[in-house]
């Protein structure tokens, strides 16, 4: 075989981030003494020494900033606006990361890192989540992550989605926002900082130190969780609060809730994200402006803005704004508008632009250029009445002798909680408009109201022939293509001979072993699985396509690491589909069963990375693009699509092999989308499950102690794996038996090691297991790391199953689907009316690790592309 190229249009260790912040701070008080001689020189030439001390004396201090973001793309422009200003006046001491709303942790943090090296700025620390929590009492810990509202807080990241459901995980939300609609990896260099396991920063730590430097101003562009837990824990940090800039809220203007309108008309999304948290902010006795609605309704993003603003790109950050802007005006354009508009606003940028204004001019009486404002009492809805019901909704009260954190009984915060977007208390039959004020920040008098500052419209602008409305747009297009302070490059242009080229093999006189396609949830034990079986001869098996699902280990943007592992191993030529990202049945809002993956460490923000070494591999000229579901040209394809396309392409007699690891969703959709699947399909490898014959083993839900005996991938989605599993396809079940017998990471690390040849994906998967293992070993967050491990089995069984010494096993079985906690996802044994299905109980566990280790060290069909150290030495050097 043959790879050919298609031309188409190791990190080295950081020093400890206290060091850099360290640095930091060395290199302004630098600044600052080259600013203080400066004027001394210039008004002792003006005036005498004595002026010129005086003059010293006089020069402002930089205004320390500290922002707080969910990286929507509104608040990527908001914060290169920010960074676009000088130092010398506006100083961004840290960024940290709000992990509960708009964006996932390990893609957020990532995609930050890279924005900040494009603009220079590798300097400001960089914090998110944590593993801290809070206890039954309210004790809150050290490093509490903010994955979670507070409400749902308890002392593990793992939780559900009370009002981030409002979000949607999938097309128009998470993904596109973790991704930012495919641009982010199109655009973006990438520097050498990078999410790592229990070496990142925490938003707790470096909000902290920001605060405990001195003097800080905060500015809020998302949901208000990690300041409301830094101001709980620390009171005694507020002193160095100089004033919160708040973006958010809906005070005289309806809610923005498109999603939740039904159940709530009141709430905006950054203060529904965490009523309670924004309640706290409030109510800290810290000054106040907000930007809320009522005023960011009045600063639309005009078509005239933006074809002026493509007329101005003069700067990378102005470009990245410009396209990102571009990319989200296509999808607010297919959504409704509505607004007489382009249907998207100037909601963080436009709060950014407020908050430098007003501090420059010195926020005494509300003087800035941009917005009018105006004093109002607002407190925060964080319950709705009558107060002091006990219904289950509010886990503050519900079932505790004394209020979580001695809250009052009867008071505010003692209502019902809006449990989600169709809550029925919400709901008023015949009609469209809810009735639960969640996240209203309301005008009130009396006790509970917070004099605060409050942005009622945008100014316009003062040059009155310009085709820019709005004096914050004149301004904003201004900042970007200010030759100051602009970005370094992007990743076309960091390299003298970047170039994106497609790899795919040359198969006309191969021929072509069975089909597959492998279905995945993209935990670090698939990615191993995929390598393993694109080592694998043409002439054995035919992978034809991997199916990726979003409600698995790992958030559906991971799909990008799928198309880079395929890129380091030189076959772009396989199709990658997206699946669903909720289970099956469910709707696209919510989380289902996957609330049982902890968002935190050992969970979501390491599988959405592979553990920090994504950004390792080479970076694939493919990746996910948003687009309308019409344009299947330029768009990302989905799992059912790619399906049909595979059928479609089949041969007289063929059938294809599924290999699925994972919740079964993508293969319960296929069955149930197309009754003529089932007769095309061979056999189904299903890696997961727990046999209940055996009562002397548990299953590994760990973050659901009171469901003993059911296995992940079944518990995730047990309707689907009862439609598959019970369905008339040929079964093999691959059990969580079978996985622990090869689950030894010293085993399979030993084989390879004793190899004599090493590949590029030997070493990267060596790589992998180690840092696996090493986790294991030091943090007990991580202890079912092992259970990555065995799902590899599927693979190499599947492949090479007779090799292995198998004992299989015939059992009719049956599996539990009954939507409770306790018995979701277990597989009952022996029922009457049981599917028959063969199943793995036994292997050699020397000859797999053999094997395994001897098909990665194989220099056949080995990576075309290593890494993305050698990607760059690539575009370092002409063709």
């Amino acid at each position: 075989m043959e790879t050919t190229a298609t031309a188409t249009t190791t990190v080295t260790p950081r020093k400890r981030w206290r060091s850099a912040q360290t640095r930091a701070v060395a290199a302004a008080a630098v600044a600052a003494a080259v600013l203080f001689f400066a004027v001394v020189s210039a008004a002792a030439t003006a005036g005498g020494a004595g002026a010129a001390w005086a003059a010293a004396a006089a020069a402002p201090a930089p205004r320390r900033i500290l922002v707080d973001t969910d990286m929507d793309t509104d608040d990527v422009l908001a914060l290169l606006y920010i960074l676009k200003h000088n130092r010398s006046e506006f100083d961004v001491k840290a960024i940290t990361i709000n992990a509960n709303q708009w964006s996932d942790a390990g893609h957020a943090v990532d995609h930050l890192y890279d924005i900040l090296h494009m603009m220079g700025r590798d300097d400001i620390p960089v914090g998110v989540g944590g593993d801290g929590g809070v206890s039954d009492a309210g004790d809150i810990q050290p490093d509490v992550g903010g994955y979670l509202p507070l409400i749902d807080q308890g002392v593990s990241t793992a939780g559900g989605c009370r009002y981030r459901q409002a979000i949607p995980p999938g097309r128009g939300g998470r993904l596109d926002v973790d991704t930012n609609s495919g641009l982010r990896r199109g655009f973006l260099p990438q520097g050498r900082r990078g999410y790592r396991p229990l070496r990142q920063p925490t938003a707790q730590r470096v909000m902290a130190d920001a605060l405990a430097a001195g003097p800080t101003t905060v500015i809020l562009l998302g949901a208000h969780t990690n300041l409301a837990l830094l101001l709980m824990a620390r009171p005694q940090l507020r002193r160095n609060v100089e004033r919160v800039y708040v973006s958010g809220g809906a005070v005289r203007a309806p809610g923005n809730l498109f999603t939740a309108h039904a159940s709530n008309p009141f709430a905006e999304f950054n203060v529904f994200g965490d009523p309670f948290a924004a309640y706290q902010v409030l109510h800290s006795g810290v000054p106040i402006t907000m930007i809320p609605l009522d005023a960011t309704n009045t600063i639309p993003v005009t078509e005239e803005f933006v074809d002026e603003f493509r007329r101005r790109q003069s700067t990378q950050e102005a470009r990245y704004c410009f396209q990102s802007l571009g990319k989200v005006l296509d999808r607010q354009r297919r959504r409704s508008g509505g607004h007489g508009n382009t249907g998207f606003y100037m909601w963080d940028s436009f709060a950014a632009g407020v908050a430098l204004s007003s501090m420059r001019h010195g926020e005494t009486d509300g003087s800035n250029d941009f917005a009018e404002l105006e004093y109002m009492n607002i407190t925060v809805v964080t319950s709705n009445k009558p107060y002091g019901l006990r219904d289950g909704s509010n886990p503050f009260f519900d079932g505790r002798a004394t209020p979580k954190f001695r809250l009052q009984e009867g008071g505010v915060h003692s209502g019902h909680v809006q449990t989600g977007v169709r809550d029925a208390f919400c709901l008023v039959p015949g009609s469209n408009s809810g009735k639960c004020e969640d996240g209203y920040t309301k005008e009130v008098s009396g006790p509970e109201a917070v004099r605060i500052r409050v942005a009622t419209s945008a100014k316009p602008n003062t040059e009155k022939n310009s085709v820019l409305d709005k004096e914050f747009f004149r301004s904003f297009l201004e900042v970007l293509n200010l030759p100051e302070h602009a970005g370094r490059y992007n990743i076309s242009t960091q390299f003298p001979y970047y170039r994106n080229v497609l790899y795919k093999p040359d198969f006309r006189n191969v021929s072509r072993g069975k089909p597959v396609i492998f279905d995945m949830d993209m935990s670090p034990g698939d990615f191993v699985s995929l390598i393993y079986l694109l080592k694998e001869p043409r002439e054995v098996i035919d992978l034809k396509a991997v199916l990726v699902s979003g409600n698995g280990w790992a958030n559906i943007a991971s799909i990008d690491i799928v198309y880079d592992v395929l890129h380091m191993m030189g076959r772009d030529d396989i199709p990658v589909g997206l699946g669903n990202t909720t289970a099956l049945g469910n709707p696209t809002l919510g989380c289902s069963n996957s609330y049982a993956i902890p968002l935190g460490s050992g969970g979501f923000v390491d599988s959405d990375t592979l553990y920090g070494l994504a950004r390792s591999l080479p970076r694939s000229p493919r990746r996910y693009t948003s687009g309308s579901l019409d344009d299947l040209e330029h768009r990302q394809p989905l799992a059912f699509e790619v399906w049909l396309s595979i059928k479609k392409q089949l041969g007289p007699g063929d059938k294809i092999t599924v290999l699925t690891s994972g919740p079964l969703t993508n293969l319960a959709n296929i069955t149930q989308s197309d009754r003529d699947s089932s007769s095309v399909i061979e056999r189904v490898y299903v890696v997961g499950g727990l046999m209940s014959d055996r009562g002397d083993e548990k299953g590994n839900v760990f973050s659901v102690p009171s469901n003993k005996y059911a296995e992940l991938n079944m518990f995730l989605d047990p309707p689907a794996a009862k439609v598959v599993i019970e369905s008339s396809l040929n079964i093999t079940l691959i059990p969580l038996t079978a996985q622990r017998r090869v689950a030894s990471f010293d085993s399979i690390l030993g084989a390879l090691e004793q190899r004599n040849e090493h590949t590029p994906e030997s070493t990267f998967v060596h790589g992998l297991l180690s840092l696996l293992r090493e986790l294991q070993r030091k943090q007990k967050l991580y202890q079912h790391m092992d259970t990555f491990l065995g799902e590899v089995l599927g693979a190499l069984y599947m492949v090479r199953g007779s090799e292995l010494k198998p004992s299989v096993n015939l059992k009719p079985i049956s599996i539990v689907a009954n939507n409770t906690k306790s018995t979701d996802g277990q597989i009952v044994v022996g029922r009457k009316n049981g599917k028959l299905v063969e199943i793995l109980s036994n292997l050699d566990g020397g000859i797999y690790y053999n094997r395994l280790a001897n098909y990665l060290a194989n220099k056949k069909r080995s990576a075309v592309v290593g890494s993305f150290e050698e990607q760059k030495a690539i575009w370092s050097r002409p063709k």
